[in-house]
């Protein structure tokens, strides 16, 4: 009795115990791959923000346009 209990812990620790870490893993890394809404609304705040930043800087390239046009050559 006492070797056949022995004999499972050791199959439990051998086999099933690092196929079950390994499958854990495996699903947190499939969890984590995807996008989470956070996630998502902080990339559209991003995007949001460059866009304004990008016409803020075409406004500020227009505006030097007008005043002078040396100021491309500096």
């Amino acid at each position: 009795m006492y070797a056949l209990s022995t004999l499972a812990v050791i199959l439990f620790l051998t086999v099933l115990a690092p196929l079950i870490v390994i499958l854990y893993f495996i699903t947190k890394w499939k969890q984590t791959r995807e996008i989470s809404g956070d996630d998502e609304r902080m990339l559209e705040d991003l995007w949001t923000l460059s866009q304004r930043l990008e016409e803020r800087i075409e406004t500020l390239e227009r505006i030097l346009d007008d005043d002078s046009t040396t100021h491309r050559r500096q």
